[in-house]
């Protein structure tokens, strides 16, 4: 695993098994400062096989929590796989909030720290992509998908927010799925809701670009980095499912939108300043929430 300072970013594929870890520039200060190591993990998953998808998380968590981090995130529909053939395949590969499975998983959670975990969700009748927000020995949140992209509608039910802030052992945590971040409003809400770092697990599939460029959802997630000083740890996919290839997005940007780790198939790993990110002060004459023209917009 290599060490890295500073913002990162190619535009090559990865390979499995290659990992970064980066420093959020603002961290490197006074031994009272306050940060946040943050995980960004991608294991192997099959679409489908939801017991050797749960052993994949399982091990990817117990790896992470070796580098002694406080967030983990893991992407979108970790433990299902995502190209679901028809509705009934996707119900077949989902879990329940309640389902016993979770708590071997949440073994594997360091104290103090959270992982964010997508998964298909059933819920009776109801199916939902949903991020689950575990502890050790809690369940602080599921959130559920609110706004769904392409063939997802044919599959799952529809959240009823816009994104959640839930109260973590190292402060406030915002978590959104994907396709939520496209729309700005999403982060921006949660920014304003207190958030100091945002959890974004996503399956992103690759879409062509220029030469050299970063995905387009990529940048979308550093402008909403910038725009609120709100970090972003980023948990996509890598390689294919059914035809579809992923970009293997995997990133942790930091509150100036710079990507401070980047495209870690087996792990991004970064420190990132909460210091930095709870002022919004634009020394000397601005700041990012409070020059808001709400009487406008």
């Amino acid at each position: 695993m290599t060490e890295t300072t500073g913002a990162r970013g190619a535009s090559g594929s990865s390979r499995p098994g290659v990992s970064a870890v980066g420093v959020s520039a603002p961290s490197l200060g006074s031994a009272d400062a306050v940060t946040l190591r943050v995980a960004a993990l991608s294991p192997e998953i099959v679409i489908g096989d939801v017991e050797g998808n749960l052993d994949r998380i399982r091990s990817a968590i117990s790896a992470a929590a070796r580098r002694e981090v406080q967030l983990i995130v893991l992407p979108e529909l970790a433990t299902s796989g995502y190209v679901f053939a028809d509705p009934e395949e996707a119900r077949a590969a989902a879990l329940a909030a309640d389902d016993p499975r979770w708590a071997s998983l949440q073994e594997a959670i360091p104290a103090d720290a959270v992982a964010v975990v997508g998964y298909a969700e059933r819920d009776g009748e109801l199916l939902f992509n949903t991020a689950a927000v575990l502890t050790r020995d809690r369940r602080l949140a599921d959130y559920r998908k609110s706004h769904l992209w392409g063939t997802e509608k044919l599959v799952f039910d529809t959240g009823s927010q816009a994104g959640v802030v839930v109260d973590a052992p190292f402060g406030r945590l915002g978590v959104a799925l994907c396709y939520d971040n496209e729309f700005p409003e999403v982060p921006r809400r949660l920014a304003l809701a207190g958030a100091d770092v945002l959890a974004l697990p996503v399956n992103w599939p690759l879409v062509a670009r220029p030469e050299g460029e970063h995905a387009p959802e990529l940048i979308q997630a550093m402008a909403t980095a910038r725009s609120s000083r709100l970090p972003v740890v980023i948990a996509d996919r890598w390689g294919s499912e059914r035809g579809v290839d992923w970009t293997d997005g995997t990133a942790v940007i930091d509150e100036q939108g710079w990507i401070v780790a980047f495209r870690a198939v087996m792990g991004a790993t970064a420190v990132l300043s909460l210091d930095a990110a709870r002022s919004k002060a634009l020394p000397p004459h601005n700041d990012l929430f409070a020059d808001r023209r709400v009487d406008l917009y």
